[in-house]
């Protein structure tokens, strides 16, 4: 035979989980999704400066996931330029425009910020 004895209470697991319930996770998405667009939009290559202005942001919370999706919307006959300028694209007369990996060094010290304070979040409760 098998006996289960409880004695106490579950007012600290209740307490985390109110407390965990008021976070307000999107207003940490927010800020690090403009400021990810202002990382993004100063390390743009620079020709006409449309690719630079055109970055933006999507928050989304699902139920197992908080999610940051930055955009660009500038494009040339359905070329996508944000990408081209990153990984580089083939020319008219059979040649190739190497890619400048800038997306990933202007973006990396925001996911840094968002993991720690995340992190600090978390463990606050």
């Amino acid at each position: 035979m098998i006996t289960f004895k409880h004695k106490g209470n579950f007012n600290n697991t209740e307490n985390f989980l109110k407390r965990a319930r008021k976070n307000d996770y999107i207003r940490i998405l927010e800020k690090y999704g403009r400021e990810g667009v202002s990382a993004l939009a100063s390390a743009t290559p620079i020709d006409s400066s449309l690719t630079a202005n055109s970055w933006g942001y999507e928050t989304r919370i699902t139920k197992n996931s908080l999610i940051i999706n930055w955009t660009n919307s500038h494009f040339v006959d359905g070329v996508p330029i944000a990408i081209i300028l990153q990984y580089g694209h083939g020319t008219r007369n059979g040649g190739y425009v190497q890619g400048r990996d800038y997306i990933n060094p202007a973006i990396r010290p925001i996911f840094d910020k968002i993991t720690n304070e995340i992190w600090r979040e978390v463990t606050a409760l």
